[in-house]
């Protein structure tokens, strides 16, 4: 296939460019840092500057887009909460004028999206149907997928991926967590019984690929594993994994008083199930976090 992918040189979008191209297909990817796109995906992948060039005789197959700035990077100011909006629908307006200007649009538009668009849920099962919780998290992931959605009217077929925390190596929410705990000095957030909902970076890729290549699949799809676990949970899988103690839990008002109203990522969450991914035979390598967290720790 001919693949173009935006945010090909972050954590996910680096190690997808990898196996496909080592799977044979031919890729583009559109990078604020081109100059990169070989060294972190590949020799053989093309760096593509804008996707102005997308023009009448581009072909692809398939359109990956992966490109926001990170959640969690910064605290939330207004003006982080702007750029964390616009980095991700300006990347997807001009992916989709691209796709207008092409005499053949690609046959699928495969788009991220977080399962934050369900906002709080407390302890509810959450599937594709449940209704959102209205926070900025939800506002952003919304509109988000509202844009990538009227790709549909250009004739493409259109999955949104509502993807979970990413468990992998060298990178992701586990590389922050890892020094602390190291160190012995980890511990839940809070009270610790809200729910994580996870997928191993290995299980997220090849369930791109399964939306990708499989042409019955439309719509919005949770990317996470069949069992999340609550915080309380995490934490202690973790820490015994590293062989340390997890005894410094990190109190409510302190972590609103460090990270402010992005605190709610790390306080509140989703009890998310794949319930769709798994109704079209899709198989998690990794559906329990232990032997996830095995592959993905050093």
């Amino acid at each position: 296939m001919r693949i173009l992918i935006t945010g090909g040189t972050g954590f996910v979008g680096a190690r997808l460019c990898q196996q496909l191209s080592q799977a044979g297909h031919q890729l583009k990817v559109y990078s604020r840092r081109p100059e990169q796109v070989a060294q972190l995906c590949g020799a053989q992948v093309e760096a593509l500057a804008s996707l102005d060039a997308i023009d009448s005789d581009s072909e692809f197959d398939g359109v990956i887009n992966l490109a926001g700035e990170p959640i969690a990077a910064k605290r939330w100011s207004m003006q982080r909460k702007q750029v964390l909006l616009n980095s991700r629908l300006s990347t997807t307006s001009a992916l989709l004028d691209g796709i207008s200007r092409m005499a053949k649009p690609p046959a699928c538009l495969i788009n991220a999206s977080a399962v934050g668009f369900y906002g709080d849920q407390g302890d509810l099962v959450v599937d594709e149907s449940t209704s959102p919780a209205d926070d900025f998290g939800h506002q952003l992931c919304q509109q988000w997928e509202r844009l990538a959605l009227q790709a549909e009217t250009l004739g493409v077929r259109v999955c949104i991926a509502r993807i979970g925390l990413v468990v992998g190596s060298d990178g992701g929410f586990l590389q922050k967590m890892l020094v602390p705990f190291k160190l012995g000095l980890g511990g839940r957030f809070g009270s610790g019984e809200q729910w994580m909902s996870w997928i191993h970076r290995n299980d997220l890729i090849r369930l791109l690929e399964w939306l990708l290549n499989h042409s019955d699949c439309r719509g919005v799809y949770n990317a996470t594993a069949p069992h999340p676990v609550t915080n309380q949970r995490f934490t202690n899988i973790l820490a015994a994994s590293l062989n340390r103690p997890a005894i410094l839990p990190m109190p409510s008002v302190v972590a609103r008083t460090i990270f402010g109203e992005m605190a709610q990522l790390f306080l509140t969450g989703q009890r998310v199930l794949p319930s769709r991914i798994s109704q079209t035979g899709f198989e998690f390598s990794y559906p329990d976090l232990k032997a996830a967290l095995a592959e993905a720790l050093p």
